[in-house]
């Protein structure tokens, strides 16, 4: 299969360099890294340990079959620009929060939802540490999907853990309760993600999980409080030593994704979540982002 990963800094980068390993993979993305890549090849560390040698460019290509889309959030538009001009026959997005799919369909054919629970970090140009974990993917709206199957066994041909669900909105809300309790927390107090083990700090990240598992109860998605904060506490132990994405981002006095984040939690609940409110202000303000 032909796939090209757009957005390829440390998580897409890995998904992709996992896939070349049985696919024809070309990553876009942005230089030093995508220079060091086309020089040298891909080397993962950690739960992988090997060096691979996918095309490397920063221009998407003439032609795909598979388009995964891995830049934040507040990309997705321009990741779907570019990508229309490569039409792809099939595209996935394997980003965070929600309302991606939405975005990716007004300009691609038969998108795709997907989660992803690898952890991954660059370690310089050409250099991605991670740990172990899985995909699952689907239909945005739920249901079985040929094209995911299809996606689902190239994955699995190369290597990655993936699970085709027909129950992706339910995933997703899933993932997103995670996210709004961990992301914002460890980037409003920069600290790693094991930081919310316990203390004060825990409590704030599972009152924002439960607010979310709320709202998402709201939009008719079975998520109940309690297995959404054990998801936390799980996430937790297992990335202990990471810091997350958002907390880099602040940390660096960069854009966050925290709109599709604890501010999709905002604009969709149908009761207050004063948490995720005060935390997604908390966070523009860090970062002197005035959208809302």
């Amino acid at each position: 299969m032909r796939i090209v990963v757009f957005g390829a800094g440390s998580l897409g980068s890995l998904v992709g360099g996992i896939l070349a390993r049985e696919h024809r993979v070309t990553l876009v993305g942005r230089d030093p890294h995508i220079e060091a890549i086309g020089e040298s090849g891909l080397t993962l560390d950690g739960a992988f340990d090997f060096t691979t040698y996918p095309d490397a460019r920063t221009t998407v290509p003439e032609s795909a079959d598979l388009a995964l889309v891995t830049v934040k959030a507040f990309d997705t538009d321009e990741a779907a620009r570019a990508l229309a001009a490569t039409d792809p026959e099939l595209t996935c997005s394997l980003q965070n929060g929600l309302g991606n799919e939405e975005i990716l369909e007004e300009r691609l054919d038969t998108v795709l939802a997907g989660t992803c629970t690898y952890g991954a970090r660059l370690d310089g140009p050409g250099r991605v540490r991670c740990t172990d974990g899985e995909i699952t993917l689907g239909a945005p709206d739920g249901g079985s999907s040929a094209a995911a199957e299809r996606v689902g066994k190239a994955f699995q041909t190369a290597g990655i853990e993936t699970t085709v669900s027909n129950r992706m909105p339910d995933e997703q809300w899933r993932k997103l309760a995670v996210n709004a309790g961990i992301n914002p927390t460890t980037a409003l107090a920069g600290v790693e993600n094991g930081a919310l083990r316990n203390g004060p700090l825990a409590g704030v990240a599972r009152e924002a999980t439960r607010e979310t598992a709320r709202t998402a109860r709201e939009q008719g998605i079975d998520l109940a409080e309690r297995e959404a904060v054990e998801t936390l506490e799980s996430v937790v132990e297992k990335t202990a030593e990471n810091t997350s994405s958002m907390a880099a981002d602040v940390a660096a006095g960069k854009k966050t994704e925290i709109d599709a984040i604890n501010g999709a939690v905002v604009d969709r609940a149908e009761n207050p979540v004063p948490i995720n409110r005060t935390l997604a202000a908390l966070v523009r303000g860090a970062t002197g982002d005035q959208s809302m």
